[in-house]
């Protein structure tokens, strides 16, 4: 990689002083999404899916064959029209559409809510095209932008995105304090201003905070500020402030989402207050921060025991609600695994693949020298993670997707789908794991508004956001990648992909998913060209 090109990666790193993960679009402008023109159908006055199987998102078993009438942006019926292995029963057709939809064995469920976004950054995916074309690709139909919500740019992709001018899901815009064109008060150091910034980020029509561990004082005011105006709150508690500012010291103060996994372990430390961090501890180098963090898992209390139970019981009691973006740090426990995915090939843009690479200034490229021995504590850092997630799921707590791609090898869509995986890895059923992807997501960003979903179930009146695929993605959610699941032909005898989103519908508008990805690598190969083909593989470096 180019002096040049390492040095504008460097910019991705500004916000690694207060603990974010993710300033690639905060630092430099990237170029918006272009007129949707005539890509996506719709929508119509009425358009029905004919005979689908319909996972409604609230955990509800499968049910069909089902048509499914929208009329305009909503969903206005669902109505069952026989039983399975029996033919249709017309008589119980619902009529007059104006654009069908043959889904026959087909499965619907709502549009995947992703709560962990950031849309690429320069230099590593400067386009908002093809962050966007590959979420949509992948039935991602709502994002929550984690800390560049307060940017001009952003609220404008929102807008864009809200009266369907791009192709793009619908942007919920959280900012991080202190940031935003127009804002003149400088950093967040004190109570007053961290209130200041809240009122004027409301005014800008910012939608919520991403927030930091801050001191206690600002933390507590821009939580309290933001519940007042009908914000929503999540945040990324760094090592850096999480000893005065963990996860229940946060919940305790009225936050909404705890993000990843900075300050939940913290909560249950056994033998210290701090992490038993070693003596050669540097936090500014990358592979000390990701290495190290792992080593958490026994340095707290076991599964079970009082302060186990006692924390889950207290963040359920305030309404907290876990979104872990597992799938963001799982290179941590077999980097090799995700260097060579099978999308990289196809998907992945040559600057995208060298941010990843092994680097000094790249956020998240931190394998200096990644060894078995981290690796091995990365596993059992997931073995207790996944144990809390799921104990604290089947004691009523509520928890979401997001997938925070873009860094540490994971490709936006694509990293969100893995999430899937992982949460049925940590114990949950197929069905809860798309109630987190679902219902669980829009009842997060609705109810700091103090209004009901609009979307993240299949139900009359709802928005019609949805997702259709031909495989039944409760036997395997590998089909739900672009890519889609291998699988052996038994009359052929090759192995052939199955799968992949067929549809993707947003606000009663219907995008070819497959029509979408095939943009995306039209990008990927036309970025290659002008690099001198180069590849996105590990081997071919």
């Amino acid at each position: 990689m180019s002096v040049t090109r390492r040095l504008g990666a460097a910019l991705i790193v500004i916000g690694l002083a207060v603990g974010g993960s993710a300033s690639a679009q905060e630092a430099t402008e990237m170029i918006p999404a272009p007129e949707r023109a005539d890509q996506g159908d719709g929508p119509f006055e009425r358009l029905i899916i004919r005979g689908v199987i319909v996972i409604d998102g609230a955990g509800a078993p499968p049910q069909g064959p089902i048509d499914l009438v929208i009329e305009g942006n909503r969903i206005a019926e669902v109505r069952g029209v026989g039983a399975p292995g029996a033919l249709i029963d017309d008589t119980r057709r619902p009529q007059t559409a104006t654009r069908e939809i043959d889904a026959q064995g087909m499965y619907v469920m709502p549009g995947f809510v992703d709560l962990h976004t950031h849309i690429g950054g320069v230099p590593k995916a400067p386009e908002a095209e093809y962050t966007f074309k590959l979420w949509m690709g992948h039935g991602v139909t709502t994002v929550r932008d984690a800390g560049g919500g307060a940017r001009d740019w952003v609220l404008r992709e929102r807008d864009r995105s809200e009266r369907n001018e791009i192709v793009a899901p619908r942007i919920v815009a959280y900012g991080r304090p202190g940031t935003g064109e127009g804002w003149e008060g400088g950093s967040i150091r004190s109570a007053e201003t961290a209130r200041e910034w809240v009122r004027w980020a409301a005014a800008k029509g910012v939608e919520g905070l991403k927030l930091g561990a801050y001191d206690p004082s600002i933390m507590e005011a821009l939580i309290d500020e933001a519940k007042q105006l009908g914000m929503g709150t999540m945040a990324h508690l760094g090592q850096n402030g999480v000893g005065r500012m963990n996860a229940i010291d946060a919940a305790r103060l009225g936050l909404g989402t705890v993000t990843h996994y900075y300050g939940l372990f913290e909560s249950l430390l056994k033998d210290y207050t701090v992490q038993n961090w070693p003596p050669s501890q540097n936090q500014s180098n990358e592979q000390d921060r990701f290495g190290q963090v792992a080593r958490l898992w026994n340095q707290i209390h076991p599964r079970g025991s009082d302060e186990w139970q006692a924390l889950i019981h207290e963040f359920i009691e305030l309404g907290t609600t876990l979104d872990p973006t597992m799938t963001i740090y799982e290179a941590g426990r077999d980097v090799m695994r995700a260097r060579n995915a099978d999308w990289h090939a196809e998907y992945t843009l040559p600057s995208q693949w060298d941010f990843f690479e092994p680097s000094r200034v790249s956020h998240g490229a931190y394998w200096y020298y990644w060894t078995t021995h981290d690796e091995v504590a990365w596993k059992n850092f997931y073995k207790v993670w996944m144990s809390f997630l799921n104990d604290f799921k089947n004691q009523g707590g509520r928890v979401t997707t997001g997938s925070d791609s873009g860094f540490i090898y994971k490709l936006y869509g694509f990293g969100y789908i893995r999430e899937f995986e992982l949460l049925q890895e940590a114990g949950f059923h197929p069905l809860e794991v798309i109630r987190s992807a679902t219902l669980n997501g829009a009842e997060t960003l609705h109810e700091p508004k103090g209004t009901s979903v609009e979307y993240g179930l299949i139900r009359p009146g709802l928005l019609a956001d949805l997702v259709v695929v031909d495989e039944n993605p409760l036997e395997n959610f590998q089909v739900l990648y672009g890519t889609g699941a291998q699988r052996l032909n038994d009359e052929t005898g090759l192995t052939e992909r199955v799968g992949g989103v067929r549809y993707t519908i947003k606000d009663g508008i219907v995008y070819d998913a497959k029509e979408l990805l095939a943009d995306v690598r039209r990008m990927v190969e036309r970025a290659k060209r002008q690099q001198g083909d180069r590849t996105t593989t590990a081997g071919s470096h």
